[in-house]
């Protein structure tokens, strides 16, 4: 009997082991903290930590910047900062409605939860299914996890927190409700999934490369000192802004002139992938999905062109 006690203890310990996100807030710029996920693809060992979440901790609270895929990585990230300031989570700014990004709302049920009008409406229609999707990807650590739907309608412009400015950017390119953040107090821009850095572009929801590629030219724009992308390492340089361009532009490229010599859509996706792109996760995988979602309307165009 207590060989079985030991077992089963042993074995929740292991399972509590298994389930920790070991998130680590890393100091990108003053009292702005990042926590990168991995580059990969959902799975059970990652439990969808695939994303960057970030925070800024002010004189009065904190503002999280995304919540992440499940309400246990949301347990862990409250408990994450925690360890940095006894301020509370005040604010919480979705900058899109995709499953990794606010999934972990529920952990912070005191917060103001706050996006655009647009992804507030994409979370009402899509979210439950994006969540009951997460849980066939992922697994056991979503469970207990609900859509928190925003309380909050952000404007673009100027927004004040207390004493806290943040400059909220509403753009399209990848989800057409894409909300980007620059501090002007740090030069720290908050890109969402605008900006995708050493990882493939997810491209399902985007109404075109075109807008893509204008909203890149909106944000490089901005005075910023570093960048945080939704996907990938943190950089202090354009780096992230050159591989989205040249990655984009490529793809543009190859859909418009698959379009052009009739190639099937099969035959798109078994498309090599440029040698200079082979440090980007996901590169292979993303180019079929990619295909899937954007060559139909780049076999529409050509032809209509041709009619014109």
């Amino acid at each position: 009997m207590l060989r079985l006690v030991c077992g089963a203890i042993l074995l929740g310990y292991c399972l509590m082991a298994q389930a920790a996100y070991d998130l680590q807030p890393k100091l990108v710029a003053d009292n702005t903290w990042v926590l990168e996920g991995s580059t990969g693809n959902f799975s059970k060992e990652n439990g969808g930590n695939i994303v960057n979440i970030a925070f800024i901790v002010t004189d009065t609270q904190v503002i999280l910047i995304d919540s992440g895929p499940s309400f246990a990585y949301g347990r862990e990230l409250a408990e994450a900062i925690r360890q940095i300031t006894d301020k509370p989570v005040g604010t919480i700014l979705l900058t899109h409605h995709h499953p990794d990004h606010m999934l972990g709302s529920q952990a912070f049920p005191h917060a103001r939860v706050a996006a655009l009008a647009s992804t507030a409406q994409l979370m009402q229609e899509e979210g439950d299914a994006m969540a009951e999707n997460m849980y066939r990807m992922v697994g056991d650590r979503m469970r207990g996890t609900e859509v928190v739907m925003p309380d909050s309608i952000l404007e673009p412009g100027l927004l004040e927190l207390d004493d806290y400015r943040l400059q909220l950017l509403q753009l399209h390119g990848h989800t057409n409700a894409d909300l980007a953040i620059f501090d002007p107090q740090t030069g720290v821009l908050f890109a969402g999934d605008l900006v995708f850095y050493q990882r493939a572009v997810s491209t399902a929801h985007t109404p075109g490369i075109a807008v893509w590629l204008q909203d890149l030219d909106t944000l490089a724009a901005l005075p910023w000192t570093v960048i945080v992308p939704g996907h990938g390492p943190v950089a202090g340089n354009d780096a992230p802004f050159q591989q989205m361009r040249d990655y984009l532009g490529w793809l543009d490229q190859l859909l418009t002139t698959a379009a052009a010599r009739g190639d099937d859509m099969n035959r798109v996706m078994r498309s090599p992938v440029p040698e200079r792109f082979a440090g980007i996760s996901l590169a292979g995988y993303e180019l079929i999905r990619t295909v899937s979602h954007l060559y139909p309307a780049y076999e529409q165009a050509y032809w209509q062109s041709l009619s014109e």
